[in-house]
């Protein structure tokens, strides 16, 4: 497996005129924020029947005095004129709404957040997220999101990955890539804000702080992403947990590695991996702390190798790299842009490997 070169990109022509569905939600939030901020885009529409003729701060109070969108209810949209439309709608909603805009004659390009086009096989949906796929025909239109791995992509249509399987398939792939075969021993930490805007006893505050707790062990819906990325040859044993704060995933992977390999083999696999990955930053010969990277488009990978074992640690902001950055990420490549216009504010050196 190759990392694929990134395409030409170009920001000689209009902005892109983009809108967001189900954008009530928190990585919608983010969305609105860097959408209205992007160089090269206008944000047109953005829709939430529960909120709709209310301004977007009613859903997302800091947004206020940013923007003067209002919600929309989506009955309406100008599909004729949009290049983008970006869906965040929950797990099983994303394959209506990329119905209903292929069949009204949507002909631009689409990024789903939700896990609703993420797999080539409809099985998978029974299995790990507990519905039939409703229109299994469609899957084979998407390309699966994770620019890192898959870009340049070959279609329009991009699966984003969910935010647990960004930071485990971005933590192990190097490895997968030399190993003839990858076993690795994962546990991670998410703050709050993953599990949505919806509150319930084990999100509630009072539960959730000063605790940790573990759940779906070795059963978490974002399992089958990682693997579809490492391939078949990797194993993966992975735990969850919910940590009492509010964004970000910290986790590590702890792996052990055939004799004779040495922390420069380490890192010379992961900057080979990602030289050309702008939302990758690599620590080498330690591990990744959670604070420097919420609020960053960056997932930062770092690691330390000991007689053998090798430990991999990894951070990011679950609703920026884990959602939201990582979609604007993803329309960037489709329509030729910058990869990270919008998500920093000047072009910089690339930041995979420090010294």
């Amino acid at each position: 497996m190759t990392n694929p070169p990134f395409r030409e990109t170009s920001t000689d022509r209009p902005p892109a005129r983009v809108a967001l569905l189900h954008g009530a939600g928190y990585a919608g939030g983010e969305l609105i924020r860097l959408l209205t901020a992007h160089p090269h885009v206008t944000l047109e529409v953005v829709t939430s029947r529960t909120f709709a003729g209310q301004p977007v701060w009613t859903a997302h109070p800091a947004l206020r005095g940013q923007t003067d969108l209002a919600f929309s209810d989506g009955d309406d949209l100008p599909l004729d004129t949009l290049d983008v439309v970006f869906i965040a709608a929950e797990h099983g909603q994303g394959a209506r709404a990329v119905a209903s805009l292929l069949e009204a004659g949507y002909a631009g390009a689409i990024v789903d957040l939700s896990a609703d086009f993420r797999f080539r096989d409809p099985d998978v949906y029974d299995r790990w997220f507990g519905f039939s796929h409703p229109a299994p025909e469609r899957l084979s239109d998407f390309a699966y999101g994770l620019p890192e791995v898959h870009a340049p992509y070959a279609t329009p249509y991009i699966a984003n990955p969910g935010c647990f399987a960004t930071g485990l398939a971005l933590a192990l792939w190097p490895l997968a890539r030399h190993l003839p075969r990858l076993d690795a021993a994962v546990t991670a930490l998410t703050g709050a804000s993953g599990s949505g805007t919806r509150p319930s006893s084990t999100t509630h505050f009072p539960t959730r702080d000063g605790n940790v707790r573990a759940y779906k062990v070795l059963a978490h819906q974002h399992l089958p992403e990682v693997l579809q990325t490492l391939g078949p040859n990797a194993h993966v044993a992975f735990v969850p947990v919910s940590g009492p704060w509010t964004r970000g995933i910290w986790g590590t992977a702890h792996i052990a590695l055939p004799g004779g390999l040495t922390e420069a083999d380490i890192a010379t696999w992961y900057e080979d991996a990602y030289a050309a990955a702008p939302a990758v930053r690599c620590w080498p010969g330690t591990l990744p702390e959670l604070r420097y990277a919420v609020g960053t488009p960056f997932c930062d990978l770092g690691w330390t190798l000991r007689d053998g074992h090798l430990v991999v640690g990894f951070a990011l902001d679950n609703l920026l790299k884990g959602a939201a950055s990582q979609a604007v990420q993803n329309m960037n490549l489709v329509l030729g842009l910058p990869e990270t216009a919008g998500l920093l504010p000047t072009p910089v050196s690339n930041p995979a490997i420090t010294p």
